[in-house]
């Protein structure tokens, strides 16, 4: 499986693509940040943004992508220019038929860490290391966004296979007739 991390952000967007599947070796295929001006305009900002993926989504192709939930911050502008980022990734993949997920960053770290509140340079280190890699990704928003396709990786898969077994077994107990005297219309039980 071939998964773009996405750790979206207005002035740097951080993108990784990582190969693997759970319980074999993971390969980053590559990384990168897609910037803009903070002076700019945000609808520039956001267009450059858009360009930025759809050339990470024509070169690395693929077969998911993997986006940070956004979460409350304390600082509302912050958050806005985050969530922006945020759809505009998710549009970008939709728009070419590619599933997206979101993780939310406590469930990135567990992954990768073994923690929920691990720092960042924690999780870097350990990207470095499950990635083979020779120097720690930066700037940090680069590590994330390969900690968020690593997490896919290792715990997309189950979740998604876990789901479809409980809706699979939700349908099939709807479409099952029961037995038994509890079944019986104006049993006096």
């Amino acid at each position: 499986m071939r998964v773009l991390g996405v750790d979206p952000g207005l002035t740097r967007c951080g993108v990784g693509v990582v190969e693997g599947a759970p319980g074999r070796p993971l390969r980053m295929a590559g990384v990168g940040v897609v910037r803009t001006p903070a002076d700019a305009e945000i609808g520039q900002r956001l267009l450059l943004v858009e360009q930025g993926l759809e050339s990470w989504l024509d070169e690395h192709r693929p077969d998911l992508v993997a986006v940070e939930r956004v979460f409350a911050q304390h600082n509302v502008r912050t958050v806005m220019g985050t969530a922006q980022a945020s759809a505009v990734a998710m549009l970008c993949a939709t728009r070419r038929g590619i599933p997206v997920t979101l993780h939310t960053p406590s469930e990135v770290k567990a992954a990768v860490t073994g923690s929920g509140r691990a720092d960042k340079a924690q999780v870097t280190a350990m990207v470095q290391r499950l990635l083979r890699l020779d120097a720690p990704p930066k700037p940090a928003d680069a590590a994330d966004a390969l900690a968020l396709a690593i997490c896919h990786i290792w715990r997309g898969g189950t979740t998604n296979r876990l789901q479809a077994a409980a809706e699979a077994a939700a349908l099939a107990a709807r479409s099952t007739p029961v037995k038994g005297p509890f079944s019986v219309k104006g049993s006096s039980r």
